[in-house]
């Protein structure tokens, strides 16, 4: 039991957090070994389990990440872009496999996990799910396939507590659009429209962000011409998708050499 690959789950309290634990305590690949919560949150010093609500799992919450990350071999981090960009150093030191499902990120915060990546293995992605990741892919391809008569539209839906749009994974599938067209995201990305906003532009990629109730995550990428529309979509029904996507990830991180990696180099999609 001791020689399986020990995880930390950060922001221990959240819905993803729990279901990160419950996934982990659950699998016979890996063990447990830590739970993060901001300093202050009344889970500190509790035991987990019965923070949880149920029986006492003899480990305790902790708001000392460095402690927690020396003896683990990975952390699973979804929580907000400055503390994982605090925790990205950390696992660095610790030379532990962080895998950041975090989105929101600034460019500065993005350099700050390079530089991190230099010296630990990094497994970032906007989505852990193997679906999603199919879509991206599936997505590059369209968009290589149809020109700018087709105009392209990422429409997101989630949960009405979600605090970024457009999501990661909607960002995700507008860079795999831009690169299946050839052209840089940021140079065609129309992500507001309100008011009279003059007629669309050819060739830009549009988002659109809904949010609202309990909805867990659905995308759709639209490619709409004259007369016809492609429509890819994605819809995910629950967060242990992504658990067992970041699992994977962490345990597909192990021995591996530092760098940034993401899910399409776990799941083996990446085309080099």
């Amino acid at each position: 039991m001791t020689d399986l690959p020990g995880i930390v789950i950060t922001g221990a309290s959240g819905r993803m957090g729990q279901m990160l634990i419950r996934t982990v305590l659950d699998s016979p690949r890996a063990r447990l070994v830590g739970a993060l919560e901001r300093t202050g949150h009344d889970w500190i010093g509790r035991d987990l389990g019965e923070a949880m609500g149920g029986a006492p799992i003899n480990l305790a919450v902790t708001d000392d990440p460095l402690e927690a990350f020396a003896r683990a071999h990975a952390v699973i981090d979804f929580t907000a872009p400055a503390a994982t960009v605090e925790f990205a150093g950390i696992a660095a030191q610790a030379r532990c496999v962080h895998v950041i499902g975090t989105t929101g990120f600034s460019d500065d915060d993005l350099h700050a996990i390079g530089a991190a990546a230099r010296h630990a293995t990094i497994i970032r992605a906007g989505n852990m799910s193997l679906g999603v990741n199919l879509l991206v892919q599936l997505t590059r391809k369209v968009a290589a396939a149809l020109d700018e008569d087709f105009d392209i539209e990422v429409i997101e839906a989630h949960h009405n507590q979600k605090v970024d749009a457009p999501s990661g994974t909607a960002l995700m599938l507008g860079e795999a659009a831009a690169l299946g067209r050839g052209v840089r995201l940021d140079d065609v990305s129309d992500r507001g429209r309100d008011g009279i906003t003059g007629k669309r532009q050819r060739g830009h990629i549009g988002f659109s962000a809904i949010r609202g109730g309990d909805i867990v995550g659905e995308h759709d990428v639209m490619f709409a011409a004259t007369g016809e529309r492609v429509i890819l979509r994605h819809i995910a029904t629950d967060r242990a998708v992504f658990a067992r996507g970041a699992l994977k990830a962490a345990l597909w991180g192990q021995g591996r050499k530092p760098g940034e990696y993401d899910m399409m180099d776990v799941l083996g999609l990446n085309e080099n």
